[in-house]
């Protein structure tokens, strides 16, 4: 690997060490800004001055905003996301798991979606104008104008109260049959595939057309190549880079993105852990379910920068 690879990647990698660090300090700050008071919250209205007073001094209420964030992040880098205020267990143990359902619900999701999108984009630049094209590029118009929310209601109506195929509730547990699971995960899996669907689609179907246009897709076609072979050989491997940060971004949202469709279909995921503690105030919960989701996102958004540098054939043959 040839060193201006190398410096790129060493400069993506610090600069999205930086950017967590920037975004833990507008987590914590967002959550010490949000209105009531976490002590009376746990109390409850009945609660003594003095109850107070003594819960505030022991959760360290009464230490400068600046002390109570250095101590969380110094936590969070010896692997201590803290202790949920409500439940008094260990947020990381709690998360462990609902971490888990939340990526099988983003892996199988992606599975459908990144396959299907990419063949979708060929098709429609093979049909180009068409009337293929013109119905995919319309079905992937419809389905970015929906929201998420919308499309979980209408699956849940259609699959789930009219015709009864998949349960409405999307619950899945330990030990739990893999049939039934993906019998669970139906509708919510689904609902992802169609958010992140018509995103990647146009956008493959994008970066071919681009690629399409050069001089060298000209000379392949006075070769007598076929418009199919022309894409598979030329076009889609020359666009790839941008199809692959594409990817990356829509693999981020799978992740990140799945509070709404969590909470509609009750899946025990991070998203719905999020929720459920933001409406009890517990803010340790919050600040540690945030750090996570932003963490993944700057990941991947990192490895899509990674390898759109490894997938150009200018930096990885520099003159």
């Amino acid at each position: 690997m040839s060193s201006p690879i190398v410096r790129l990647i060493a400069q993506r990698v610090a600069l999205g060490i930086l950017l967590l660090l920037a975004v833990s300090v507008l987590i914590f700050a967002g959550t010490q800004i949000l209105p009531g008071d976490v002590a009376q919250s746990i109390l409850g209205q009945s609660a003594t001055p003095t109850a107070l007073a003594n819960l505030r001094e022991e959760m360290g209420l009464n230490d400068p905003a600046y002390v109570r964030y250095f101590n969380w992040l110094f936590g969070i880098l010896q692997g201590d996301l803290g202790t949920a205020l409500t439940s008094k267990l260990d947020i990381a143990t709690s998360i462990g798991d609902r971490l888990g359902n939340t990526l099988f619900l983003a892996f199988w999701a992606a599975i459908v979606s990144i396959p299907l999108a990419i063949i979708l984009g060929l098709t429609a630049v093979r049909y180009r104008n068409g009337p293929v094209d013109k119905i995919i590029s319309g079905f992937a118009l419809a389905s970015t104008s929906v929201p998420e929310f919308f499309i979980g209601y209408l699956l849940v109506y259609f699959f789930a109260v009219k015709f009864q195929l998949f349960p409405g509730i999307s619950t899945v547990y330990d030990g739990m049959p893999f049939l039934d699971q993906m019998k669970a995960i139906a509708l919510p899996a689904t609902a992802l595939t169609l958010v992140v669907l018509a995103h990647m689609m146009r956008m493959t179907r994008a970066a071919i057309l681009n690629v399409m246009q050069s001089a060298y897709i000209e000379t392949a076609e006075l070769k007598g190549l076929t418009a199919f072979e022309i894409i598979r050989k030329h076009a889609f491997p020359n666009a790839i880079a941008p199809i692959i940060n594409v990817v990356m971004l829509n693999m981020a949202f799978l992740v990140v993105g799945v509070v709404v469709v969590e909470v509609i279909f009750v899946y025990p995921g991070m998203g719905q852990y999020l929720v459920d503690h933001v409406a009890k105030r517990d803010v340790p919960v919050v600040q540690a379910v945030g750090l996570i989701f932003a963490a993944v996102y700057i990941l991947l958004n990192m490895v899509a920068d990674i390898a759109s540098i490894l997938a150009n054939p200018r930096l990885r043959h520099p003159k």
